[in-house]
């Protein structure tokens, strides 16, 4: 089986690296730019238009209130790209906002950061290739028909990428990321350019178009809390911004300068992009609806079910350069592709961020393997999984993905930054240094504000989006947490079990007597061998086992081993519905009921075959009466092996392998300390 899998899996994600080739993994800041920050830096693409989507509900009259609320996106993106630069430089190892929550508020407040961050990494994932797709689709028919297998196609395709290691499919994204964000910049040059210096006249394709608002002239409360819907659907611009404070480890060294100097270049590409094109589309009198079928009209009359609303930075792209332009064709096909790369944001956070909790036990300790090309395949595939259920669930639609968007990333913002004003207040009450002590006090004023901002946005997001679908992915966080305290709560279960006493114990006494039974069903060399090797063990008892289910096969073994001569009692187990297992598990247990302080070995014979077909054919007996004696105390197996012909062939398949290395010398993860429970 392996050589049948091996062939496909080495084209795919490429040969095995080793160990010591994870130095070669590392980022620069070139690449990592577009690794971490793919995520916010794609968010312009739909962002300003949530924005505008919502203000529409009042009518064209709201859209002027979109500045001040770009400029309060801006103030909290500075805010948090301030605070997670305290973050990256006080806590390097790239457990991020969990780690420090964890450390400072306990371990129930860090198992709910961990919740956020998983369900928002699954959402961007969903939510980024999803909107990518509806891009693409305006231009592409057979991807609006085929919205949901267009999506999950392209997961696979990001996941496969992935798993051929964080390094090369930093390369491959870093084209397009550089290309979206230098045609942003050349939009919003040309069209203040146009606009400011030589007074052009730039005019979206919906500019003629008249929105009917759903809430005629709101005021007070309501124009209030529209405005605070507003702001939450634009803060769809901070996901990501966390994800490079998880993935330090993945930067080349100095490690945490290189980080913090990222996260500040993202979060100036982000809002400058996303403020001038929110300037862009008033200037071009872009007009979004929530509904666009109906409430858009032309003339008096709605557009209809057939008109397809582009996204704001297509419309404003359109006035700037024109439509079918060079620059206007290049700027549609990066924003598409970038949209669909912004998922990488999460393919690189949530398997670190895996492999953390898992090496907390909180997840699964596969999480913390690495694959064959040294990144965390078993992150990334789970990941994929759970974004393709999800695209799938709702249809591939970002409109209605989106509303679950947000929660998570502010409740890992706030508890995180509430960690950190804890971890400030803690070091200084012991550091004495005054220039030391006034950069804490610095920083702990940049974390308080941070944490404050958050929180407040926290409580809008959840206020304005919980019954728009914002309970879904509570209920995702609440899952998370649930489960990952109940592994939690197993694995420290098993590790209170296998601790071993100071003192004497039941385990480390000597047994009384040693039972020795060999299964054999035929004589044969596999046999024979097997008893060769019991007799070495010098047991105190020895004997052969062997279950008749059919008479004439027992009576011709019978007769066999008297003619032979072998000096090793016979026993045979009647069985009347021709079973292996029951008779054999019945016996050996019995055995141990007469005397609860004797070990039973049994030894089983086995065949070493070299295909994976033959495996079909023989030690299904014995692998079931291993798996059902495991279960049995004071019973140890032992496999005696037998090679077949045909095992030369895979001894022959490893050794033509330049790399060859024992199964798992190069699966773990980076070296920490080792599991508290013996590895289990």
């Amino acid at each position: 089986m392996s050589k049948l899998t091996d062939v496909p899996k080495r084209i795919l994600i490429g040969r095995a690296l080793r160990s010591d080739r994870l130095g070669e993994t590392l980022l620069p800041k070139r690449i990592a730019l577009p690794v971490f920050a793919s995520d916010p830096l794609s968010s312009v693409a739909y962002a300003p238009g949530e924005v505008l989507l919502v203000l529409s509900i009042a009518g064209v009259s709201a859209y002027h209130f979109s500045p001040w609320i770009a400029a309060a996106v801006v103030v909290l993106m500075f805010t948090v790209v301030a605070s997670y630069r305290q973050n990256v430089h006080a806590y390097p190892s790239g457990g991020g906002d969990y780690e420090v929550a964890n450390t400072n508020l306990g371990p129930k407040a860090g198992l709910t950061v961990a919740s956020a961050l998983l369900v928002d990494y699954v959402l961007t994932v969903a939510v980024s290739i999803s909107s990518g797709v509806e891009n693409l689709g305006s231009a592409v028919p057979f991807i609006v028909e085929h919205k949901v297998f267009s999506a999950l196609a392209v997961i696979v395709l990001l996941t496969l990428m992935n798993l051929r290691g964080v390094k090369e499919s930093g390369k491959l994204f870093a084209i397009p990321t550089y290309v979206f964000v230098s045609g942003v910049f050349l939009l919003i040059a040309w069209g203040s350019f146009r606009g400011l210096v030589l007074g052009d006249t730039m005019k979206a394709p919906t500019a003629d178009l008249e929105i009917k608002p759903e809430h005629q002239g709101l005021a007070g409360f309501a124009l209030v809390f529209l405005l605070l819907r507003a702001f939450s659907s634009g803060c769809a611009a901070l996901t990501g911004v966390e994800a490079i404070s998880n993935g330090v480890p993945a930067f080349r060294k100095p490690k945490s300068r290189n980080a913090a100097n990222t996260l500040a270049l993202m979060g100036l590409f982000a809002v400058t992009m996303f403020c001038g094109i929110i300037g862009l589309a008033l200037a071009t009198d872009v007009r979004m609806a929530e509904n666009p079928a109906h409430d858009l009209l032309s003339g008096g009359v709605p557009v209809g079910p057939d008109y397809v609303q582009n996204p704001v930075i297509t419309q404003v792209a359109e006035a700037v350069f024109g439509k079918d332009t060079f620059f206007f064709v290049l700027l549609a096909a990066a924003t598409a592709l970038v949209l669909f790369l912004a998922a990488n944001t999460a393919y690189n956070g949530f398997p670190v961020l895996g492999s953390i909790l898992a090496q907390d036990r909180y997840l699964p300790r596969q999480l913390h393997t690495r694959g064959d090309r040294l990144a965390f395949s078993n992150g990334i595939v789970l990941l994929a999984g759970a974004a393709g259920l999800l695209v799938w669930v709702y249809g591939a639609d970002s409109t209605r993905l989106i509303q679950l968007y947000i929660v998570g990333v502010f409740v890992s913002f706030t508890l995180s930054q509430t960690g950190m004003v804890r971890h400030w207040n803690r070091h200084l009450l012991t550091e004495r240094d005054p220039a030391k002590r006034r950069h804490m006090h610095r920083s702990r004023a940049i974390n308080a504000f941070g944490a404050f901002f958050t929180g407040l946005v926290l409580v809008v997001v959840l206020a304005t989006k919980f019954t728009h679908g914002a309970w879904v992915a509570l209920l995702g966080m609440v899952i998370f947490y649930v489960t990952m305290s109940a592994i939690r709560r197993h694995y420290d279960h098993v590790a209170g079990e296998l601790s071993a006493p100071e003192g004497p114990s039941e385990d480390s006494a000597r047994p009384s007597r040693v039972h020795s039974v060999v299964l054999i069903s035929k004589i044969h060399r596999p046999t024979l061998r097997a008893l060769a090797y019991a007799r070495l063990m010098r047991s105190d008892t020895l004997e052969a086992l062997s279950v008749n289910v059919d008479p004439a096969e027992t009576k011709a073994l019978r007769e066999e081993w008297e003619r032979r001569g072998i000096d090793v009692p016979l026993k045979v187990l009647d069985s009347p519905y021709r079973e292996i297992t029951r008779p054999v598990i019945e016996y050996v247990r019995g055995i141990r009921r007469d005397s609860p302080r004797d070990i039973v070995s049994v030894i089983i014979p086995e065949y070493v075959v070299g295909h994976w077909y033959e495996h079909l054919l023989h030690n299904q007996s014995a692998l079931r009466l291993k798996g059902r004696l495991l279960f049995s105390p004071g019973v140890m197996v032992t496999s005696v092996p037998y090679q077949l012909a045909s095992s030369e062939v895979a001894k022959k398949r490893a050794r033509r392998r330049q790399e060859w290395n024992a199964p798992g010398s190069v699966r773990r993860g980076p070296a920490g300390p080792p599991p508290k429970d013996g590895g289990h």
